[in-house]
């Protein structure tokens, strides 16, 4: 979940000062329409940021359906495999390099996965693992105590996105970004760490707008990255928000939803909430 939540981040675009929204927690009215709420989620297990706080748990109270990102549910390994794995029996070493093969290897190894594995890994699916920090076992992200919650209340759940089509969304970055935006997180990787502090802090105070900010910070620090990790925002932001959104649409007519997904979603001109309000909602922040 935090190679997911760093990938949010360096894709998230620089911040929109025309259209600002702060907060975590907004309602949706439309008169007619019972209420429904969307909350901004930070994919990171730590208590600091997974507890569901009075004023989410009781809009999740008056609720029907979860409508979550993707279902927090464990693929089966051989299912996970086929969707990071290059096709045709491509390998990864010839698309990057030995040198840095050999640094993804040292780094892979570590975390126990096998040669064989690591070997055929999509670009895109060794970065993240690259990325990727060892959370606690007893610990659960905001999405997965939602999903817990819900199952506790018996309330319908519905994913916005299934982890297949998560998947096809990194497989649609051009492989040069692929390639790009893994050495970057090889030559990186403590920078990146670094990440995660500032993005609990920002959604702690509600500031979409700082949340957005570390491609900036990228940019100016590199710039022949820009366009990489531009083509990151295009497709897993701004394309995954235009999907959430259509698939919300019926769901919301309905009324009494509540929709949880990546904060970086929301903010912004083409952000989730700015959709709806095009749609005819009143948003309005509540936490």
């Amino acid at each position: 979940m935090v190679a997911l939540l760093l990938a949010s981040l360096l894709a998230a675009g620089a911040p929109e000062r025309a259209v600002r929204d702060d907060g975590r927690l907004w309602r949706i009215a439309r008169p007619g329409v019972a209420d429904s709420f969307v909350l901004g989620t930070i994919h990171v297990a730590d208590p600091r940021v997974a507890r569901i706080a009075p004023p989410v748990a009781a809009a999740l109270a008056q609720t029907r359906t979860l409508a979550l990102e993707t279902v927090p549910l464990p693929l089966p390994a051989a299912d996970q495999d086929a969707l990071e794995a290059l096709p045709d029996g491509g390998r990864l070493e010839p698309l990057i390099g030995a040198a840095a093969y050999a640094q993804v290897r040292r780094a892979l190894a570590a975390q126990g996965i096998a040669e064989p594995e690591m070997a055929r890994l999509k670009p895109w699916a060794a970065m993240l693992k690259v990325a990727r920090i060892a959370a606690p076992d007893d610990e659960r992200s905001l999405d997965e105590n939602l999903f817990a919650a819900a199952l506790g209340q018996r309330m319908r759940i519905e994913p916005l996105e299934a982890v297949a089509e998560q998947a096809v969304a990194f497989d649609m970055v051009p492989l040069d970004s692929q390639v790009a935006l893994l050495a970057h997180a090889l030559a990186h990787r403590d920078a990146l760490a670094t990440l995660t502090e500032p993005a609990i802090a920002a959604w702690s105070h509600g500031d979409l707008a700082a949340l957005a900010a570390p491609l900036g910070v990228v940019g100016d620090r590199h710039p022949e990255m820009r366009r990489h990790y531009d083509a990151l925002a295009k497709h897993i932001v701004q394309n995954r928000t235009a999907v959430f959104h259509h698939r919300l649409f019926l769901a919301l007519r309905g009324g009494r939803v509540f929709v949880a997904v990546g904060a970086s979603h929301l903010g912004g001109r083409a952000g989730l909430l700015a959709l709806l309000r095009e749609d005819g909602y009143r948003v309005t922040p509540v936490w």
